[in-house]
């Protein structure tokens, strides 16, 4: 078995009681799945009708999943939403880690897919999901037949010494004396819009998880050179992560078949509201592949 991410029992019942919070706040009907992967149980969000194409939605790392879903709510109007807790992230799912060297998580999402039943889907990866999306499209290209990538981890990252100073130190700080104010410190570099809520999130899972320092590794142009279907990406001004200056340069070299290059201008890490809505927009006519997203 592997060792707990969490650092105590009663920090995982306030990272779990939290994720029930934001599941209640996205207001709409859910079906909560769980499919059995090599890496044990996943548990699975599903939104909107049954009856509609499957869209895979997989979320950010040290994120909550039902957070992350809410930022593409919209596409649920067109789209059955499949969305699963991130194996050995915080959620509900079980909680090995596979190696950032490989392709465990590739092999993950062909689990979670062959338990859902999914042959070839369209996918949306955010943040860390995007890196796992695409180690879908290097090890099983024939499985995902488009995909739009948002604020993607896998392609290029910013510089260190930003996300050190930026995000750590706050982070660190928040960790030593943990307040309302440093906690909301600590968000704010990943935030385009000041959101509480999310701070509380990150906050305790800041505080009660041992985090996951290593993304998925970044995708070649050699691994994707299989991949036919047709990548759009969105990648944040200001993202102290993964900015978008060079997160699209890289992108147009490894990607052949990059439709959209996108920059969110004046984001960071967690884009506004307003920004989200453009997104949605954009990815809805992607989905479509009807033209510009």
């Amino acid at each position: 078995m592997p060792a707990s991410i969490y650092r105590s029992p009663e920090g995982r019942a306030e990272v779990l009681r939290l994720y029930d919070e934001a599941l209640t706040h996205l207001g709409v009907e859910h079906e909560n799945l769980t499919v059995e992967t090599r890496f044990g149980g996943t548990h699975v969000l599903a939104v909107g009708s049954a009856d509609a194409p499957p869209l895979l939605i997989l979320p950010g790392g040290n994120f909550l999943n039902p957070t992350c879903l809410g930022w593409f709510l919209p596409l649920a109007r067109e789209h059955r939403l499949y969305s699963p807790d991130t194996i050995g992230q915080p959620g509900r799912s079980a909680e090995e880690r596979p190696s950032s060297g490989g392709d465990g998580h590739a092999w993950w999402v062909e689990d979670v897919m062959d338990g859902l039943g999914l042959e070839t889907v369209p996918c949306v990866g955010v943040s860390y999901g995007a890196g796992v999306a695409l180690r879908m499209m290097g090890y099983a290209p024939e499985r995902v037949s488009r995909a739009a990538l948002v604020v993607p981890a896998g392609v290029a990252a910013g510089s260190m010494r930003r996300m050190l100073v930026e995000v750590m130190v706050p982070m660190l700080l928040y960790r030593l004396r943990p307040t309302r104010e440093r906690g909301l410190r600590a968000a704010a570099p990943l935030l385009s819009e000041p959101d509480e809520r999310f701070a509380r999130q990150l906050g305790a899972i800041y505080r009660h998880v041992r985090l996951d320092a290593h993304l998925p590794r970044k995708a070649t142009a050699e691994e994707l050179d299989r991949f036919d279907g047709p990548v759009a990406v969105f990648a944040a001004e200001h993202d102290p992560f993964f900015p978008c200056e060079p997160v699209l340069a890289r992108a147009r070299k490894i990607i052949r078949n990059l439709e959209h290059a996108v920059c969110l201008t004046g984001c960071r890490h967690v884009p506004s509201g307003e920004a989200l809505r453009r997104v949605n927009e954009r990815i809805r006519t992607f989905l479509r592949g009807s033209g510009g997203a």
